[in-house]
């Protein structure tokens, strides 16, 4: 692979150690004994993708909303102040390990950008904690949309002034960024953190465990 103009990245879950689950599983406590946390995660997961969907609202609302339902499926009691812990929680979540060293080294090379659904605020903390500096962010609270819409990439590309062939697009999110990135005809690198399987529908892709990979898989050999 050429060694791109520009490196976009999703943020949570690529960048960012997004540990959402665990902070709703620690907030409910004893709510949830007696229900089956796996299948709670999946569905809660599932919900949070659903509730990226229409008219767009602010991230806020997103993980407000996506608690209610959660909770109303699985007949959890919310308490005051439940979804202002969640919220609270985003912008202390740090990036993983291999994440500051990897973008160090890529900035040598490339610009880099991320594009994230969240808020401006929250994000924040987040990008804070990376400690590396990012060209560009752009966050769903910019675009007005959230991915994996495709207008949300459009207006990316739009904004960096680059055609999609410029451009390699790294992400773990399989649903909000790999399917998009695919349509509309991005180079893209799958961080895939947890070891899923993707759809071969959406190939051509290349898979990586972390990013310590992503230097050598776009041409940088030093």
């Amino acid at each position: 692979m050429t060694t791109p103009k520009w490196l976009t990245f999703d943020a949570y879950g690529t960048l960012v150690d997004f540990a959402l689950d665990q902070t709703t599983v620690d907030v409910l406590e004893s709510r949830l004994d007696g229900i089956d946390v796996d299948a709670f995660l999946k569905r809660y997961q599932r919900i949070r993708f659903e509730e990226t969907f229409g008219t767009y609202k602010p991230y806020r609302d997103v993980l407000r909303r996506s608690l209610k339902r959660i909770a109303t499926e699985f007949n959890i009691v919310l308490r005051d102040g439940d979804g202002d812990a969640l919220i609270a929680a985003v912008p202390t979540y740090g990036p993983f390990p291999d994440v500051p060293p990897v973008l160090e080294r890529l900035r040598q090379h490339c610009k880099l950008a991320i594009i994230s659904n969240t808020e401006n605020d929250l994000f924040q903390g987040n990008l804070d904690k990376l400690g590396v500096p990012i060209d560009r962010v752009f966050t769903a609270e910019q675009i007005g949309a959230y991915k994996p819409s495709l207008f949300a990439f459009r207006y990316m590309l739009r904004e960096l002034d680059v055609s999609w062939n410029e451009v390699v697009h790294i992400a773990q999110g399989f649903d909000y960024d790999i399917r998009p990135a695919h349509e509309i005809g991005l180079n893209k690198i799958w961080i895939n953190r947890r070891g899923l399987r993707g759809d071969p529908v959406f190939r051509p892709w290349d898979e990586l465990p972390d990013l310590t990979g992503v230097p050598e898989q776009i041409g940088i050999s030093s």
